[in-house]
């Protein structure tokens, strides 16, 4: 019998997506932690995954699990939803950075193909969202990313910001006020290798010094 989608399975396709191109792999704990689950429901619900047909993900116990190409094509399908309803909560209905996240995933489970392309047309057929993300395409391929993090900007080098990977509202509402948003122009002043804080310019105003919470969240473009 062939897969039923529902919004959880979505929801865990996209955990495991994110999760491995964040940091390379994606454990139970990991997961777990993403979603707000038990680790002992995780787990049962990646038995479910890899036991579906088509099988959509790989799991080994205590060895992580990896999507196999379905459950990768399910996962940039959502991904692709979910950006494409930030964007246009922010390009039409007025909604700012910090406030798109929980409308898009309440969202992204329910509009049809029809209406995903009716959206990107409206657009302009957008590549980022407005968090700077890039957009997979209607063929459902993730764009390639050449960003680098800003905590491996060093002086004198100047970059742009080419994305925040941010759902926390509140850590939205901190880097719009310090302008640390994409499309800002930074130069790195200085760089204290005990602390990893860097002193940086943006947009050439007053300097800033910002940590590592906040520079492995910003990505950015050299040169």
């Amino acid at each position: 019998m062939k897969n039923t989608i529902t919004s959880s399975t979505q929801d865990y396709l996209k955990a495991i997506y994110e999760l491995v191109s964040e940091n390379g792999e994606a454990s139970t704990s990991t997961i777990a932690a993403r979603r707000g689950i038990a680790p002992a429901s995780v787990t049962g619900m990646l038995q479910r995954l890899a036991a579906s047909n088509p099988p959509l993900v790989v799991y080994h116990k205590h060895q992580g699990v990896t999507l196999t190409p379905e459950g990768e094509r399910l996962a940039l399908e959502v991904i692709r939803h979910h950006r494409l309803i930030e964007t246009y909560l922010v390009a039409a209905l007025g909604y700012t950075w910090d406030t798109v996240h929980e409308e898009a995933c309440r969202l992204e489970h329910v509009i049809s193909e029809d209406f995903e392309r009716r959206i990107a047309a409206a657009l302009g057929d957008p590549v980022r969202d407005p968090h700077g993300e890039l957009i997979p395409t209607p063929e459902l391929a993730m764009p390639a990313d050449e960003s680098l993090p800003l905590s491996s900007l060093r002086p004198p080098q100047k970059a742009l910001i080419l994305r925040v990977r941010a759902d926390d509202a509140e850590l939205l509402r901190h880097l719009k006020e310090l302008d640390l948003v994409p499309g800002a122009e930074l130069e790195a002043l200085a760089y204290s290798p005990f602390d990893q804080n860097l002193h940086i310019t943006v947009d050439g105003k007053a300097a800033l010094v910002v940590g590592l919470p906040i520079t492995s969240r910003i990505f950015v473009q050299v040169g």
